[in-house]
């Protein structure tokens, strides 16, 4: 701290001998000793303060470094949902019109399937025999669908719908596909 040599410390020494006494000299230096030890405490005091300030700045300077990263992440989420929500929304509206129409033919189909007059409606003997090896074929998938849990009225009404469209489709290999 001070540059102060041996032989200076002992001209210091032999003065305050002369000046203070040899009766008060120790308690004095001991007064001396004490001052010095809080003065000592006091700068160390002062400096760990200021270490402590220095280092809550410094937090709160990470701090707010994190915040401000914490807020750039939340708002490229953000982001990141709304450009993701636009495209589910539009395709949630198209699923949602698919499944109106589809509600909407499905209602409409029993009025269309109104049993034709047999007068008006020439018989055609090709796709009788295409239309019974289809209704063959969709037994065992009337059988499956029962026990995946479809009824098998519906499944009928399905081949039904079939077999009445493929007198109306072209047939290119002699049978109703």
């Amino acid at each position: 701290m001070f540059d102060v040599s041996f032989s200076e410390l002992l001209v210091i020494g032999v003065i305050a001998l002369i000046v203070i006494g040899p009766e008060r000299l120790p308690k004095v230096a001991r007064t001396v000793g004490h001052l010095l030890g809080r003065a000592q405490r006091y700068v160390n005091d002062v400096k760990s303060d200021i270490r402590r300030e220095i280092e809550l700045d410094e937090l709160r300077k990470f701090k707010s470094e994190m915040e401000d990263a914490a807020q750039s992440v939340h708002t490229s989420l953000r982001d990141a949902e709304s450009s993701l929500r636009e495209p589910a929304q539009a395709l949630r509206q198209e699923l949602d019109e698919a499944a109106k129409a589809a509600t909407d033919a499905v209602s409409l189909k029993p009025a269309n399937m109104q049993t034709p007059d047999p007068a008006s409606t020439p018989a055609v003997a090709a796709p009788a025999p295409a239309a019974a090896a289809a209704s063959t074929a969709a037994a065992p998938d009337s059988a499956a669908a029962t026990e995946s849990g479809v009824p098998a009225a519906r499944q009928q009404e399905n081949v039904a719908a079939q077999d009445r469209a493929a007198p109306s489709q072209p047939s290119t290999s002699g049978s109703a596909t």
